[in-house]
């Protein structure tokens, strides 16, 4: 079996008859099926559960699909003996399936693995296949993905941002349209499978960066240890460029570590000014001192902090986005001009330091995408003394460090949510100054406006409501955005602001 699939790294090698069972069905799970099936394998897809767009097309594209509870190892499975497993990214590794195939030496992959394998289907007319650009870290790789992308597009450059901001790269490596570059968000699920690599070609990336590292995810991975070294694989045999947070030891540590292709340059980026090698901030300047032949004496200007205030993009954590994917962009040869042009119109995602309305001199402000504690210290470092909202899923994360830190400049805290009592808690150790409020109803429909009632109670002339919950929304919510939209449609309900925070037709706009 395994010479087999060592002879499998091309979208034109032998796929015929090889027997694949593909754990889960959502979006990537079905991405999968569908390119093995298009490749002629022999295709068996479990899930626990499924839409019923993908039941109803597994079946069409030549798929066998079984449906229900995957606790235990089922009989279909065991008689379809597959020759290889390939994994959604939700199939943590103490998954009963994902723990069956390796005790029998199955082997194991991820969509990653197999989207690498085939990216040969449409070159770029040079004769090779598009390059990659990977970004992971714990916050701000969906923003960074785009910014990338939209980088890369100004500087001429066929790009795409695909993998786990949404759109699977195996979609992208099928599109006949082809591309130069894909911009490749991961998260740590997908690196945890891309480690399994045994291949003779390992994905090898253009450039790569991990963007910071703190607590997330341990219910998945077992330890931060675990977490730390899924998140270190995105380095792995770059090419050109491996870029790391000056500001975070961790991202520096991966890079030493890491096993690279020679000639690699390693990358630093952070708010301060920039080393010779880096790209940084002098005097509300963004610079870059990398890619450039004359780096010891000059450097090249890239943008402002003024400019990139006037887009909504001023707060630090989103400026250290801007720096890290202008370090991508460049090590792909993007001119500065074309980073400033792709700047110009460049906007955050929904949900991410989102302004919701500004009305009787209070600013509400809808970041729910801030999932975790090291995403919520972001927010609440941009908004220090803000009206807090935090609360939800906590994914087994300790937030004491963050209340105790920036949690404790709140002017209040307005608790939500499943894990309200260790928040309550926290508070009450690291905090005990600052008022806290509990909205104790579990009813999703009540949830904000409960919430805007008691932060309109609260917030005077000139305060800023945040929510940055520091946790997953799915205890109350469908999702983040979910929670996020919630929020606005409570917030204008409460202020009469329109959708655009400005004044509803017909309605005062005041308090």
């Amino acid at each position: 079996m395994s010479t087999r699939l060592d002879s499998l790294t091309s979208w034109n090698a032998d796929w015929k008859g090889l027997r694949v069972a593909v754990l889960g069905l959502s979006v990537t799970g079905f991405s999968v099926a569908d390119t093995l099936a298009e490749l002629g394998a022999d295709v068996l897809v479990l899930s626990a559960s499924a839409s019923e767009e993908y039941s109803r097309l597994v079946p069409v594209i030549g798929a066998r699909l079984r449906i229900g509870p995957l606790d235990e190892v089922p009989p279909e499975l065991v008689d379809f003996d597959p020759e290889l497993v390939i994994a959604s990214p939700g199939f943590a590794p103490r998954h009963p399936l994902v723990v069956w195939a390796r005790e029998r030496g199955i082997a194991l992959w991820g969509d990653i693995e197999l989207a690498w394998r085939v990216r040969d289907k449409v070159l770029r007319p040079d004769g090779t296949p598009a390059d990659w650009v990977l970004i992971t870290g714990t916050n701000g790789k969906t923003t960074t993905t785009r910014l990338a992308a939209t980088m890369m597009l100004a500087g001429g450059l066929r790009a795409a941002p695909v993998g786990n901001i949404g759109t699977p790269v195996l979609d992208a490596v099928r599109d006949p349209a082809g591309f130069d570059a894909l911009v490749v968000e991961l998260s740590s699920h997908q690196l945890w499978y891309l480690s399994l690599q045994t291949g003779p070609e390992p994905l090898s990336p253009a450039a790569s960066v991990c963007l910071n590292l703190a607590d997330d995810h341990l219910e998945w991975h077992g330890s931060f240890g675990a977490y730390r070294d899924a998140k270190a694989v995105v380095y792995e045999n770059t090419r050109l460029a491996c870029v790391y947070n000056k500001s975070d030891a961790a991202t520096r540590a991966m890079v030493e570590d890491a096993d690279v292709v020679e000639g690699a340059r390693a990358i630093g980026f952070d708010l301060g000014v920039p080393g010779p090698s880096d790209l940084g901030v002098v005097d509300g300047i963004l610079v870059d001192r990398a890619f450039l032949d004359d780096r010891r004496t000059s450097a090249l200007e890239l943008t402002t902090v003024a400019d990139l205030a006037g887009q909504g993009l001023a707060a630090p954590h989103i400026v250290a986005n801007v720096l890290a994917a202008s370090a991508l962009a460049r090590a792909l040869g993007v001119a500065p001009a074309a980073i400033r042009t792709a700047l110009r119109d460049f906007r955050l995602d929904p949900h991410r330091i989102e302004v919701v309305a500004v009305a009787g001199g209070i600013t509400w402000i809808d970041d729910s995408k801030a999932t975790n504690p090291h995403a919520a210290a972001s927010s609440l470092a941009a908004y220090p003394g803000a009206v807090w909202i935090v609360g939800g899923l906590l994914k087994g994360v300790d937030i004491g460090a963050l209340v105790a830190g920036r949690g404790a400049g709140a002017k209040a805290a307005i608790v939500i949510g499943v894990d309200r009592a260790e928040i309550v808690s926290a508070f009450a150790r690291h905090a005990p100054a600052v008022p806290v409020f509990e909205v104790e109803t579990a009813e999703t429909e009540e949830v904000m406006a409960r919430v805007v009632a008691l932060a309109h109670e609260v917030a005077r002339d000139g305060d800023v409501v945040l929510l940055a919950p520091a946790a997953a929304s799915f205890d109350q919510f469908d999702s983040y955005a979910d929670r996020g939209r919630r929020f606005a449609a409570a917030v204008r309900e409460r202020t009469g602001r329109g959708s655009d925070g400005t004044d509803a037709p017909g309605d005062a706009g005041g308090h």
